[in-house]
């Protein structure tokens, strides 16, 4: 395919290795913090050809993954309701909450509807005015503009029966909080490209300063990644740590300004909870008060539900990178996709569902002993 293919040449990859090799002199651990690159990472097998010491760490940059589970259990709550549509994209519909997911209150009865954008829940509320629809509002700063987009629709078209249930997140800060972690070895960074041509990477360049620690804005093909390592890897031996752009077909430094100025009016900075991270402050997104009227939450009221994680699944270590799949007992046994404890296995970018689908495996006791 035009475009795609020349980003999979096995013979670049070969020599982007090659180049790796040559410079890395030292041991050195990357995250990257994209669900969409550690799929790539995951499936091309590049963690197993990089050169010894180049150790890479999978991030907490699934939006389903870090969506907390008291949200998903609001989300059950209100998809339940009578008189409710609740539309969501069709990651979220399988997210364990605490009594099911949204496919089971679905089975149950309730209308919940898989949409492809934010903007076909917002004509289901023009179509059925005697229904409360609802959109879960998921997502890094990549979806923020198409939500903030749905709500001033609805607000145009003064449609009061439309709401956004919101878990926004933002990726700095979760960065901030790896790095202040008392257990952090990361030591570089490779950004997600598609926050970036959002975002641009000006918010990343404190960051690099501060803690001294290469960020490379990189993109999601093979050898985008490859690349993007070998970036870091040079300033990692440079002793440099600056926020370098791989992925310069598609982002600019200071971003895409339209879409900025939509999330900066529907949206407001707020603290987050992630889910196996816990709270960051000022890590996501709510809704401004001259949008608050748009508020699922509020409209519900369910903003008081506490909730408490399987007890097999270890999804917050796996997020805040500091275990493997293959370190969990339930993996591949009581955690698959078809039956998944936590939303790593479920999310098309979740970090278990890369491993499983790419034949990873628990090692056996008898492998283990030898």
């Amino acid at each position: 395919m035009k475009y795609l293919d020349e980003y999979r040449d096995p013979v670049l990859a070969r020599r982007l290795l090659a180049d790796l090799a040559a410079a890395a002199g030292h041991p050195w651990t990357i995250m990257e913090v994209c669900g969409g690159q550690t799929h790539t990472i995951v499936r091309q097998g590049i963690d197993e050809l990089l050169p010894a010491g180049i150790h890479m760490i999978h991030g907490p940059g699934c939006p389903v993954c870090v969506t907390p589970l008291e949200t998903v259990d609001k989300a059950l709550a209100i998809a339940a309701r009578p008189g409710v549509v609740f539309a969501s994209y069709g990651d979220m519909l399988r997210v364990p909450g605490s009594q099911g997911d949204l496919l089971g209150v679905k089975a149950r009865g309730g209308d919940v509807r898989a949409v492809y954008s934010p903007l076909d829940a917002v004509r289901l509320a023009a179509a059925c005015p005697d229904r409360q629809v609802v959109f879960f509002a998921v997502g890094f700063e990549t979806t923020a503009p198409a939500n903030a987009m749905a709500v001033l629709h609805a607000a145009r078209a003064g449609l009061d029966n439309f709401s956004v249930l919101v878990s926004h997140v933002l990726v700095p800060p979760a960065i901030t909080a790896i790095l202040d972690a008392p257990d952090n070895e990361v030591q570089a960074f490779l950004a997600a490209g598609h926050v970036c041509a959002i975002m641009g990477w000006t918010e990343y360049e404190p960051i690099a300063a501060r803690y001294r620690v290469p960020i490379v804005v990189t993109g999601f093909e093979p050898l985008d990644l490859l690349e993007g390592i070998l970036m870091a890897v040079r300033q990692l031996e440079d002793g440099r740590a600056e926020v370098e752009n791989q992925y310069a077909r598609a982002v600019r430094r200071t971003g895409n300004t339209a879409a900025q100025a939509a999330m900066r009016e529907v949206f407001t900075v707020a603290s987050r909870t992630w889910r196996g991270i816990g709270p960051i402050p000022a890590s996501g997104l709510a809704l401004a008060a001259a949008y608050a009227r748009f508020d699922a939450e509020r409209r519900f009221g369910v903003g008081a539900v506490t909730t408490r994680e399987h007890p097999e699944c270890i999804a917050g270590e796996i997020l805040r990178g500091t275990r493997l799949p293959t370190d969990c007992l339930a993996y591949g046994v009581e955690c698959t996709p078809r039956h998944p404890l936590g939303a790593p296995m479920v999310s098309s970018e979740g970090t278990c569902a890369a491993f499983y689908a790419a034949g990873r495996r628990s090692p056996t006791v008898e492998e283990t002993a030898r």
